[in-house]
């Protein structure tokens, strides 16, 4: 079972290693006359000495409230993702002659184009012409889902830290995915909003996406607070936070980092940049309810908590 755990924790960082490395490479295919955005490799240094650290003290086991692998991926792969959403919407011109990847047939004549092209070349050289043809906007794309994936199948292949059930890992899970759906969806759909003379709307959306993936190294959503008995807290005073700590740090995710920014931002798009279309209207309202609902929630869990407080005492 050891030799499992440690299996697992050096698989999963060196899948982050390598999609990061991935990035990076990328960064540096873009950005041809400057090669100093090599030096991107080396924010995978603390990953590596917070996975030496963690094999040898905790036999590769994750941490109860936080998941500081998790947190130093992202660290080292979003950086690689500003510097090509940035190029992107500033060469979009440029990506007029690419391929994309949009349909089986396209994909198909990539490759028999390719083939044709490379018969005095290596395997290798024929791999980096296929991904030198692809549109920038896919390579970014398939980075957004390829990290939204890792992250929660790295999660998942994580051994557990001490006072996690695997009940409270399914929940997280389960959180997960939808909000990477949610976070995809935005980011997909109001990035794709952007006019050619709106840069800094493109910060304001990197931004809030950057703030809204904190939420994956963080527990806090379905890990309770186990500090006694049920016989024990009767007895004692128990404040509001201690009693609803996950359901109130669900509502705190909600309002302050992913719908509720979310929200702020496409009401932006559509009222400072002039963008109004169907979906955008339907993801605004969305994002309204959600944040409407979760006040609804929170005031009730306050109101249920007085005479609960009444009958104690």
């Amino acid at each position: 079972m050891i030799l499992f755990k440690f299996a697992c924790a050096i698989i999963t960082r060196a899948l982050f290693i390598c999609v990061s490395l991935v990035g990076v490479w990328r960064v540096t295919w873009v950005k041809k006359t400057d090669s100093n955005y090599w030096f991107l490799t080396f924010l995978l240094l603390p990953l590596v000495i917070e996975m030496i650290i963690t094999l040898k003290r905790r036999k590769g086991q994750d941490y109860k409230w936080c998941s500081p692998p998790i947190f130093l991926f992202l660290i080292t792969i979003i950086p690689s993702i500003w510097i090509l959403e940035l190029h992107h919407q500033q060469n979009k011109t440029s990506d007029l002659q690419c391929r994309k990847l949009d349909s089986w047939n396209n994909l198909n004549n990539m490759m028999t184009l390719n083939e044709t092209q490379g018969n005095n070349t290596n395997y290798l050289e024929n791999i980096k012409q296929i991904l030198s043809h692809v549109c920038s906007n896919d390579w970014i794309l398939a980075l957004h889902q390829i990290l939204l994936i890792l992250v929660i199948m790295g999660k998942w292949l994580l051994p557990r830290g001490g006072g996690i059930t695997r009940d409270e890992l399914s929940q997280l899970l389960l959180i997960f995915v939808g909000t990477a759906a949610d976070i995809l969806e935005f980011t997909s759909e109001t990035l794709s909003d952007v006019k050619e003379n709106s840069p800094q709307l493109v910060y304001i959306i990197l931004a809030v996406w950057t703030w809204s993936m904190l939420q994956f190294p963080l527990h806090l959503a379905v890990v309770n607070n186990k500090s006694g008995s049920d016989d024990e807290q009767g007895v004692q005073e128990v404040s509001l936070f201690t009693k609803h700590s996950t359901d109130i740090w669900s509502v705190m995710e909600a309002l302050f980092i992913q719908d509720g920014p979310f929200l702020v931002v496409r009401l932006i798009v559509m009222i400072c940049f002039d963008v109004f279309h169907q979906m955008l209207v339907f993801f605004s309202i969305k994002n309204f309810l959600v944040v409407i609902l979760n006040l609804y929630r929170l005031a009730v869990i306050c109101q249920d908590f007085r005479p609960s407080q009444q009958q104690h005492q």
